[in-house]
């Protein structure tokens, strides 16, 4: 029995980073949608883009200066709307009135969705752009953002994250963020993302008119293009940049808060899971959000049964020295940064991080935390 458990830990403890990817690859193949392009005439429908701050005085003529910048070939519409914002935020939006700046607000602080969707209520645009205080676009974005709807079966676009390090570089991609990236633009020409990049993203006007205020809103705009027959993705063209957090140690605590509001957005609309309904969709959230939040849990499962059968052969030994070795190289990382300038040690070290902060997420959603108001981080 012990040895069946862990024959069967294992598998799924790589399936959602190794056994998934290969699967989607060949649905991909076998069923995917073809490249659109999109290049081709695009119709410059108007757009309304909305920008979502709370409490954002020292830095949103910074945002407004960057949006004023942006070149589009059709009619542009630009929104601020601020979550009840209670310092000088309000004030300095207005100051843009004269540049077509509009201010909306919230009329209670119910977090970004609430103030997104007071936003929405009053957009005249066909397709929707939501961004991030915090978030820098470049001059060309939104005609490259605009232009993948010339697919009809295009309902929403994902800019793709680039760092800003402290000292003003833009970092570079690391093994895993090829990677996740890689596993965007597959499923983008499967059945669409499971989530978009919450700080810069776009949707058609319908996507929109559905919008829980209690989802994150990533996940709202995947969830409501799969509703409506659409797909949501991934734009590698269209890029936001966005500055690392001024304390590294704080990164921990967003991703906590990141996985905690996206297991209660899976909660709140469990029916996503539903294959029949939802199909290859349903599968990929089963794939990357379901079974990579187990993770943690079947690796603390797989580490205790492979110490009971570690006896049992040669390759269960091996198998549980290796999980010591694993484990080893992330505490070693942890308590010597030095150590990360080696590439191995710093994958070994991000992985465990990142489910250690999936296990606490996980324990703390389970004793009932929700997290719906916002505050943004300090970059």
């Amino acid at each position: 029995m012990l040895l069946f458990a862990f024959w069967l830990l294992a598998i799924l403890a790589i399936y959602s980073y190794f056994l998934y990817p290969v699967i989607l690859k060949i649905l991909v193949k076998d069923t995917g949608v073809k490249d659109v392009d999109t290049l081709a005439e695009v119709n410059w429908p108007k757009i309304s883009l909305v920008i979502t701050a709370f409490n954002e005085e020292g830095r949103i003529r910074q945002k407004l200066t960057n949006t004023l910048q942006l070149k589009y070939a059709g009619e542009l519409e630009i929104i601020v709307a601020s979550d009840c914002s209670d310092d000088n935020t309000d004030d300095i939006v207005r100051e843009y009135a004269d540049k077509n700046v509009v201010l909306v607000r919230a009329q209670e602080r119910l977090g970004k969705e609430n103030a997104q969707l007071t936003a929405i209520k009053e957009v005249s645009g066909e397709i929707v752009v939501f961004s991030d205080t915090a978030t820098e676009i470049p001059e060309d974005a939104l005609d490259k953002l605009v232009q993948h709807f010339a697919d009809p079966e295009v309902g929403g676009v994902s800019s793709e994250d680039r760092f800003i390090s402290q000292d003003g570089s833009v970092a570079g991609e690391g093994a895993y963020v090829k990677y996740e990236m890689w596993l965007r633009q597959q499923e983008s020409k499967l059945a669409g993302l499971v989530g978009l990049s919450g700080s810069f993203f776009a949707a058609r006007k319908e996507v929109c008119s559905e919008w829980d205020i209690h989802s994150p809103s990533d996940f709202n705009t995947a969830l409501n293009c799969a509703r409506l027959g659409y797909r949501a993705i991934t734009a590698p063209d269209v890029l936001g940049y966005y500055q690392d957090l001024k304390d590294p140690s704080k990164e921990y605590a967003r991703k906590v808060r990141t996985v905690i509001r996206g297991m209660t957005a899976l909660k709140r609309h469990s029916d996503v899971l539903n294959v029949r309904k939802f199909g290859l969709f349903s599968f990929q959230v089963w794939s990357h959000k379901f079974m990579r939040w187990a993770v943690p849990w079947v690796l603390l499962g797989l580490f205790v049964v492979s110490a009971l059968v570690a006896n049992a052969g040669g390759i269960y030994m091996l198998a549980f020295l290796g999980q010591i070795t694993f484990y080893g190289v992330a505490i070693a990382g942890h308590f010597n940064e030095s150590l990360h300038r080696f590439g191995v040690v710093k994958l070994v070290y991000f992985f465990v991080q990142v489910n250690v902060a999936l296990f606490d997420a996980s324990c703390k959603f389970f004793a009932g935390k929700r997290m719906t108001t916002w505050k943004p981080s300090a970059r």
